[in-house]
């Protein structure tokens, strides 16, 4: 157990209520931590992602010895180089991250049916149900985040509980490198004496709010009657009431489809780069294909998303004969939209593509002759296959491979 600092609450099998079945994992500094793939050396120094400590931008993340600085996300970077003058400032890579958050989604997705992926580097998971193939949830808990510091060399924490609310405080109080259980029946407790900042959705405003109003730990809001609470804050009185006690309003939407499937690409810097455009849209065609394919789907309509320079954006449709799913015909298509509508005399911000009018086992629209497209889906399938092991930037087919090659 090296890769978990601390692993609290274990217990017996049969002491673990079936219900406090819901995981909360978040890896620690992640953007932070994919840098140190590459940079090894900067183990244990300041670490401060997100552009030059001159520049205008704010920081993404930063390590936790650059966090005793002071230094959070979303701080302005000259304040942060004021801060920690001797800390190390590195420009963000998003594609990267998203690469590496891709390979994460694969591990998770192999311990349960129900994972929904909270933000890049931040997931929900509920274990009911999944015992016969990865033992009791704590179990299984301690299971996948060793799995993934295993396979990734990328640090992360969970916390189990029978709320999401109590899941992701319980995460929080476990980092750096730690899984917290809090058994259900005990979330007041456990919630009872953190600062009110700690609830998921208080923020700084309602913080002083609570503060005008004597109220600093959360057993303190919890004691103040809802009536109270509704009179100050109106309905958002009663979500701090339930919140107070670990309660949820939220629940997993289990076997719900999705109606469209969508990716988007911001780009750093306007561009009117037709290589680079284009590559970028094999790329999201490629992604949005994959998740179609993993969901057992095909899609009939195309959309494509152009925002200009200006925030100016134009959509363009398509509705397909036959249903597709495979990377080649689905990019075609978009290729087609693109080339069509695209005014070259203006630069791009932003490029998206969306696949609806999703069928279950529709007729595969084919294009190729049938000995062809047979080789196609085997390439796709084991594309795919790749993909879920290394990540899905580990298979990229060539419109949208970067120009030089890296």
């Amino acid at each position: 157990m090296t890769q978990l600092a601390r692993l609290r609450g274990l217990q017996t099998e049969a002491a673990l209520p079936a219900e406090a079945a819901i995981l909360h994992v978040d890896m620690d500094a992640f953007f932070v931590s994919v840098e140190l793939l590459e940079r090894p050396e900067l183990r244990g120094k300041p670490v401060v992602v997100g552009g030059r400590p001159d520049a205008r931008g704010v920081v993404s993340a930063a390590s936790y010895e650059a966090r005793k600085f002071g230094i959070h996300s979303a701080l302005p970077l000259r304040t942060a180089a004021r801060l920690c003058p001797h800390a190390v400032f590195l420009d963000g890579d998003h594609a990267k991250y998203e690469q590496w958050s891709d390979r994460v989604a694969a591990i998770l997705a192999k311990f349960s049916p129900v994972v929904e992926m909270a933000s890049i580097d931040e997931a929900y998971l509920d274990l009911a149900g999944t015992q016969r193939l990865h033992g009791p949830p704590l179990a299984a808990a301690h299971k996948l985040l060793s799995e993934i510091t295993r396979t990734t060399h990328l640090p992360c924490s969970g916390g189990l509980a029978a709320t999401r609310l109590v899941a992701k405080v319980a995460s929080d109080q476990a980092k750096p490198r730690g899984l917290l259980w809090v058994p259900a029946g005990s979330e007041e407790r456990f919630l009872a004496p953190l600062p009110v900042r700690k609830i998921p959705g208080i923020g700084e405003v309602t913080e002083r709010a609570l503060r005008a109003l004597g109220l600093e730990t959360v057993a303190q809001l919890a004691a103040l009657p809802q009536e109270k609470l509704e009179k100050v804050f109106g309905q958002w009185g009663t979500a701090l009431h339930r919140k107070a006690r670990g309660g949820d309003a939220y629940e997993f939407v289990i076997d719900a489809e999705p109606k469209s499937i969508s990716q988007n690409h911001t780009f750093g810097e306007d561009t009117g780069d037709a290589q680079a455009l284009e590559g970028m849209l094999s790329h999201l065609s490629q992604k949005a294909c994959k998740r179609l394919r993993e969901a057992g789907l095909d899609a009939r309509t195309l959309t494509l998303t152009i925002r200009y320079a200006g925030f100016e954006t134009h959509t363009r449709s398509r509705t397909l004969p036959a249903a597709a799913c495979l990377d080649a015909d689905i990019f075609r298509v978009f290729l087609e939209l693109f080339r069509a509508n695209w005014d070259r005399r203006r630069k791009i911000r932003l490029l998206g593509v969306s696949l609806s009018g999703l069928e279950h086992g529709a007729q595969q629209l084919s294009l190729l002759d049938p000995e062809r497209q047979e080789k196609l889906e085997k390439l796709t399938r084991a594309a795919d296959r790749l993909r879920d092991r290394f990540g899905f930037g580990s298979v990229r087919f060539g419109g949208s491979l970067p120009r030089d090659g890296s």
